[in-house]
């Protein structure tokens, strides 16, 4: 499965024709990677929004737009997003796709959105991801759990070997559906050289590292706490963004945005000469 382009995507196609490879990006050293947790795109921005926000989860609101199309903005910088409880257009977001919505504002010409629960006219609760690279393909996974709804999408950038694998979560807040989910994840990627997990893992990193599935692969990441949530006050970090040893961490930093209930985190990694194809 590709990634959509908003232009074939509204011809009803899965690629766009004649497709090449971009000779700007075919020496490519870095990559500038972001997740965020944009909550539907409701701005919150204390504990007691929750409340009197709440009916927002249900019916549009004008100040939605806004806020989406500032988010697509400040997302232009970046090569990938990972993007976690969205809407792919239900009442409550005005029957308007989020993800594509943000590609399209953003000017990324490769998006995918991933339906994790379906309450028709409702809601459209979904994870997604924005890519300025075409990937290779895209498979979308169901993580195990008592609630079902929590998804994996596995992005592959390039082919075989000489690919890099970005693995978009959004867990569980429970410990055992956590365990089952990264047991789970561990099996799409433990053999693969170049892989990248980032989302909204709902657990702090010195706990989420802890847990046996975790063990072995020598993930790298930030050596500081990165809080991300409450935007407003942040004091947990909640959102990773995780590597494997053959690729570089260069930069990581949680932005100062405080446009839905958690930050974004962003990082920059250093690529192999394996990948600079990409």
């Amino acid at each position: 499965m590709a990634l959509r382009t908003l232009k074939a995507h509204r011809q009803q196609t899965a690629r766009p024709e004649n497709s090449t490879a971009n000779p700007e990006t075919s020496n490519r050293q870095t990559l500038k990677l972001l997740s965020f947790n944009i909550q539907v795109g409701i701005k919150t921005q204390a504990y007691h929004h929750y409340l009197t926000r709440s009916w927002q989860h249900l019916l549009p609101h004008q100040q939605r737009g806004e806020t989406l199309e500032h988010i697509g903005k400040l997302m232009r910088e970046y090569d990938l997003v990972a993007l976690q409880e969205c809407d792919g257009g239900s009442m409550r977001s005005g029957y308007i796709n989020q993800v594509e919505y943000l590609a399209d504002v953003g000017q990324f010409p490769f998006w995918y959105q991933q339906l994790n629960r379906n309450l028709g006219k409702l809601a459209q609760h979904s994870n997604g991801v924005l890519s300025r690279i075409q990937p290779e393909r895209v498979q979308d996974h169901s993580l195990p759990g008592l609630i079902p709804g929590r998804g994996a999408i596995v992005v592959q950038l390039g082919e075989g070997e000489h690919s890099l694998l970005i693995v978009v979560l959004h867990l569980s807040l429970s410990a055992r559906a956590q365990d089952r989910q990264l047991r789970y994840v561990r099996n799409l990627v433990e053999h693969h050289p170049y892989v990248v997990l980032m989302g909204d893992m709902n657990n702090p990193l010195e706990h989420l590292l802890a847990k046996p599935a975790m063990q072995g692969l020598d993930l790298v990441y930030a050596e500081e706490i990165l809080h991300t949530y409450p935007s407003w006050k942040p004091r947990r970090a909640l959102d990773h963004i995780l590597i494997t040893p053959g690729l570089e961490l260069r930069k990581v930093e949680v932005l100062d945005w405080t446009i839905s209930d958690h930050r974004p985190i962003a990082m920059e990694i250093g690529l192999p000469p394996a990948l600079h194809h990409l």
